[in-house]
C-alpha cells in the first residue's frame, strides 16, 4: 500500500511547519515574540459591519442553509461596487459569484477548468494556493516573473511557444503577495490582447485593491476593453475590511468561467452563514470611510518599518500597496536562505516573519514582513534586531549557523 495518497505526495512540506513550532516553544518559555510572519490583519471589523451581522443573526430563520454562489442582495453589492470603483459593468446574476474568501475561490476554480497535465502558468515567487491550487487539481505550473515588466512578456511568450501542451491559464496578482509589486492598465491590456490571441484564461487575484499608498488606486483587468471575455478576478473582504475570519470573497467576470466555478461550488458548499453574507452586503454598500482608515493605519505602520528597521541596520524596500514588506535577506546572512533565517530571528531576535522560499524557490533569498503589529511593536521589533544585528557582527558563529 503507497504511505500517501498521490494528491499529498504533490504538496511539499508547508514552509510555516517549520516555524511554528520554534515560534511555540520561544512563547512557551515566556519570550514575547513579535509575529510579522503570517498576513493575518488585527484591526476590528468596522462596527457597522459587526452590528448588522448581530442583527441578522438574531433572525432564526437565517439559521438555515444559505446560497452557494451568495445571496441575490450581495452579489448586487458587488456588482455596484465594481461599477463605483472600477467603472466595470457586471451581471450579478452571472458574472459574480461569492467564495469563501479568495484562496478558496482559487482553490475551486482550479478543479472546474483543469484537466490533468495541463499547463497554467503561474507568479514566482506569489501566494501559494496560485501555484498549489493546480497542482492538486493535476495541472503542471510554470514559473513566470512577479514583476509586470518587458521580461515578463518575453518569458509569456516563450512559455506559450514551448510549453506541450499550451497553457490554459495565466495567473495574475497585483498588488502582489508577497512582493507588492503594482500592474497598471498598459500592463493589463498588452496581457489581454496576447491571452485573447492564444486562447488562454486569466485568473487575476485582486485581494489588495484597496491597500495602497502610492500613486494611484490600483486598477482591475476588467477595465481592459474585451477583458471579459478570457479573465475571471478575485477579491477578498478580509484586508479591506478586515474581516479575514469571516471569508468573504468573490469571484467575477467571464460568465463561462464563473458558470464553472458556481457548479463546482454547488457540489461543495452552501455558501457563507448567511448573516455573515447580509453585513458584507452592508460593507459593500456602506460608507468608504473605513476603507481610507484602514489604509491609513498600514502607510503609518510601513513608514515606521522602513524608518526603524532601517535604523536598526536592516534597509527596508518600502512597499507600494499591500501589508507585506518583500525585503532581501542581509548580506551576511543570504547563505542561510531564507527557513533559517527566518528561524534566527525568531531565536535570536523574537522576531517572526514569513521565509520566501515559501511564496516559490525565486523567493529563498528574500522573507516577508506582514503590516501586522502596531506601531510601538514594530519599533520594539526593531531594537530586537539593533541589537542582533550587531551583535552578530562580532559573532562569526552566528553568522556562521548552518553554512
Amino acid at each position: 500500500m503507497e504511505p500517501e495518497f498521490h494528491r499529498i505526495k504533490r504538496l511539499p512540506p508547508y514552509v510555516f511547519e517549520h516555524i511554528n513550532p520554534i515560534k511555540a516553544k520561544a512563547r512557551a518559555n515566556g519570550v514575547d515574540i513579535i509575529d510579522l510572519g503570517m498576513g493575518n490583519p488585527d484591526l476590528p471589523t468596522p462596527k457597522h459591519i459587526v452590528d448588522k451581522l448581530v442583527e441578522t443573526v438574531a433572525d432564526p430563520r437565517t439559521h438555515r442553509y444559505s446560497a452557494s454562489r451568495g445571496i441575490p442582495g450581495l452579489r448586487k453589492a458587488q456588482a455596484s461596487y465594481y461599477g463605483r470603483r472600477f467603472g466595470v459593468k457586471l451581471n450579478p446574476d452571472t458574472q459574480v459569484v461569492a467564495t469563501l474568501g479568495s484562496k478558496e475561490g482559487f482553490a475551486n476554480m482550479a478543479q472546474a477548468i483543469t484537466a490533468p497535465g495541463d499547463v497554467v502558468l503561474v507568479p514566482n515567487p506569489t501566494y501559494p494556493i496560485h501555484s498549489f491550487g493546480f497542482i492538486m487539481s493535476g495541472g503542471v505550473v510554470r514559473s513566470m516573473p512577479a514583476a509586470p515588466n518587458d521580461e515578463f512578456f518575453r518569458v509569456l511568450d516563450r512559455a506559450v511557444r514551448h510549453s506541450i501542451p499550451k497553457p490554459i491559464a495565466l495567473i495574475l496578482n497585483y498588488p502582489s503577495n508577497p512582493t507588492a509589486y503594482v500592474a497598471d492598465l498598459d500592463f493589463y491590456a498588452k496581457v489581454v490582447k496576447y491571452c485573447k490571441a492564444n486562447e488562454i484564461y486569466i485568473l487575476s487575484d485582486l485581494a489588495y485593491s484597496e491597500v495602497y499608498f502610492d500613486g494611484n488606486p490600483p486598477p482591475s483587468i476588467l477595465q481592459v476593453p474585451d477583458a471579459m471575455d478570457i479573465a475571471v478576478e478575485f477579491t477578498s473582504m478580509s484586508k479591506t475590511f478586515s474581516m479575514p475570519g469571516w471569508r468573504m470573497g468573490f469571484a467575477v467576470g467571464n460568465e463561462k468561467l464563473i458558470a464553472a466555478l458556481s457548479r463546482v461550488k454547488s457540489y461543495l458548499d452552501y455558501g457563507a452563514f448567511t448573516p455573515i453574507q447580509v453585513a458584507a452586503t452592508a460593507a459593500l454598500n456602506g460608507p468608504d470611510d473605513c476603507i481610507a482608515e484602514v489604509r491609513k493605519i498600514y502607510k503609518s505602520r510601513r513608514d515606521v518599518l522602513v524608518t526603524s528597521f532601517g535604523r536598526a541596520g536592516w534597509k527596508i524596500p518600502s512597499p507600494p500597496a499591500t501589508m507585506f514588506a518583500w525585503v532581501p535577506i542581509p548580506d551576511e546572512f543570504a547563505h542561510l536562505g531564507s527557513l533559517e533565517f527566518a528561524k534566527l530571528l525568531i531565536t535570536e531576535a523574537a522576531v517572526a516573519v514569513a521565509p520566501g522560499v515559501g511564496f516559490g524557490e525565486y523567493g529563498d533569498q528574500y522573507v516577508r514582513i506582514a503590516l501586522v503589529e502596531n506601531e510601538q511593536r514594530l519599533r520594539q521589533a526593531a531594537r530586537n534586531l539593533k541589537k542582533f544585528l550587531s551583535g552578530a557582527k562580532t559573532n562569526s558563529n552566528v553568522i556562521s549557523l548552518n553554512k
